[in-house]
């Protein structure tokens, strides 16, 4: 078994897990998502993990779209207003290709949406990280979803409203911005998507075998640094204060993810 050390990193992080949401307020009855399951586009991939992705998505330009404004939880203001929120924790491969949809699944349990839908908030987005890419890693979605909340907490953010402010403003100088208050983050750590209007839409965080911040390779795209970056206006959130020390290292609590997890149990 693969045992990934992480106690301080879940100890520096807010233990109410609204890290980039403000005064998140759960439904009385959780939702319940469709089954995701693989397809002829997106089929079963067995392969070795070479890395993880940490994906965040800036829930403003979510919420400004068309298929955000049907989208009652996150965008409506009535839950609460999101600033980045977690995507996913997806493992990479050694190469351009990545595991998929490793696990045949369930649906997932309510209590483990509730504990993450202020995290990731949408019950269906949630199923399907856990489907494609969780599988992939471990067995139980609730080992899963600790992991990703986990790195998710322990991220820092910068003064998002100052930036959106900027007139001009480049994907290099917003990665330059968002690595400097994150230690050990470099720009080159991550990859910034954009709309095709060159509106801020996600930040992949790029981590190696041990999930420690790592070079994004070439093959994962993401915009050019040089291109003209837009923010869209969104909730003044501001960094949690830290009631411990940020930890120097992902080191503490073993979390038991079967590096052999990709293949199939029978």
């Amino acid at each position: 078994m693969l045992k990934f050390v992480l106690l301080p990193l879940l100890l520096a992080a807010p233990a109410s897990a609204l890290a980039q949401a403000a005064q998140c307020h759960l439904p009385a009855r959780m939702p319940r998502p469709r089954p995701d399951l693989p397809s002829e586009s997106q089929g079963r991939r067995l392969l070795p993990i070479g890395g993880y992705t940490l994906a965040l998505s800036w829930s403003p330009q979510y919420c400004a779209g068309a298929v955000g404004a049907d989208d009652a939880f996150q965008c409506s203001g009535r839950n609460g207003r999101f600033g980045f929120t977690l995507h996913g924790l997806w493992p990479d491969g050694m190469g351009k290709d990545w595991p998929q949809y490793c696990r045949a699944t369930d649906l997932l349990p309510r209590p483990v949406i509730r504990q993450n839908l202020c995290v990731t908030p949408s019950t269906q987005l949630l199923q399907h990280e856990w489907a494609k890419h969780g599988t992939c890693m471990t067995t139980k979605p609730e080992l899963y979803f600790n992991l990703s909340r986990a790195l998710y907490q322990s991220i820092r953010y910068p003064d998002m409203a100052a930036l959106a402010r900027r007139k001009t403003l480049t994907v290099g100088r917003f990665a330059e911005a968002f690595a400097a208050v994150n230690k050990g983050m470099r720009a080159d750590m991550m990859r910034v998507t954009t709309t095709r209007d060159n509106r801020l839409s996600e930040v992949w965080l790029c981590m190696d075998k041990v999930l420690e911040f790592a070079r994004c390779p070439k093959h994962q795209g993401g915009a050019s640094n040089r291109a003209s970056l837009r923010i869209a206006p969104g909730p003044n959130i501001p960094n949690p204060k830290r009631t411990k020390p940020a930890p120097t290292s992902r080191s503490g609590l073993i979390l038991h993810l079967d590096p052999n997890a990709e293949l199939p149990e029978n």
